[in-house]
């Protein structure tokens, strides 16, 4: 049975920026300017009207709180993030200021950022819904549809490379099984050292911290953040370490939403420029 949450007066909540910034691939936007995905094995539908979240479909209005991050001050994380900065980071909060980090399940961001690797953003959603239908569990019939969860651990760790072949995931099918067979050896605890896992090599484990583990702290470079910290800050592409030590020093606690935010600001920047 579905249900309807409202949240009131949400304030730094942009639906697009929030969903389309590369920290998740199960959302999709709706001619209606909604977004309708799902988390866990609850899809639903969500939509900001006049300063109210309205989430319509499975799953309690305590899930959804925490996964949307709505307890969270980001006025005050943005302040922190600009004070004493007077490089791009303000312009870039500003233009960005509707991301919110959402609090994502850690296997299933695991699975989705493994997956990711050497992909674009369309068939990295492609390939894992054709593997939550082929594999995961039914979640239920919403707005038209069929929904299927990520597949579990479990259910991962007892395929075969030959099971994987129709999602077409290349090497990366074997990374996902023999991850989910080290993921159910371990310990909850053990689970968090994501950087033992096959196919996580350091930008994948920092995503997997930022966006799984909600650390703010963790700070993925990618080739765009290579390309701006280099634009902004003047560092050469390749001095990754270099670009870390800055973060720590400049972004502290928060380096990794100030991550998404300059991200967010140079596809904008390099998008406008290719529209021209």
């Amino acid at each position: 049975m579905t249900n309807t949450h409202i949240f009131y007066n949400v304030k730094d909540l942009d639906l697009m920026q929030t969903f389309e910034c590369g920290q998740c691939f199960r959302w999709n936007m709706e001619d209606d300017g909604s977004y309708t995905g799902i988390a866990l094995e609850y899809p639903a539908n969500m939509k900001l009207v006049e300063g109210m979240l309205v989430i319509e479909g499975y799953g309690n209005r305590e899930f959804w709180e925490e996964y949307m991050d709505l307890d969270s001050d980001y006025e005050e994380m943005q302040k922190a993030i600009c004070k004493g900065e007077c490089c791009v980071l303000p312009e870039a909060v500003k233009a960005g200021s509707g991301i919110r980090i959402l609090r994502q399940d850690l296997w299933e961001t695991v699975v989705d950022f493994i997956i990711s690797q050497n992909n674009n953003i369309p068939r990295i959603k492609g390939c894992i819904e054709k593997l939550s239908e082929l594999h995961g569990e039914y979640a239920g019939e919403f707005r038209g549809r069929k929904w299927y969860a990520v597949p579990t651990p479990e259910k991962l760790a007892s395929l075969t490379v030959e099971d994987l072949a129709p999602v077409r995931l290349g090497y990366r099918d074997k990374y996902l099984i023999e991850t989910a067979r080290r993921w159910l050896e371990m310990s909850p605890e053990e689970r968090l050292n994501v950087g033992c896992f096959t196919g996580v090599g350091p930008k994948v484990e920092s995503c997997i911290k930022l966006f799984g583990m909600h650390d703010l702290e963790s700070f993925p470079i990618d080739v765009w953040v290579k390309r701006l910290m280099n634009r902004f800050y003047g560092f050469d592409e390749k001095d990754k370490a270099g670009m870390d030590d800055f973060a720590k020093e400049h972004f502290g606690e928060y380096a990794g939403l100030a991550q998404q935010y300059l991200f967010y600001y140079i596809r904008c920047l390099d998008m406008n420029k290719e529209k021209k």
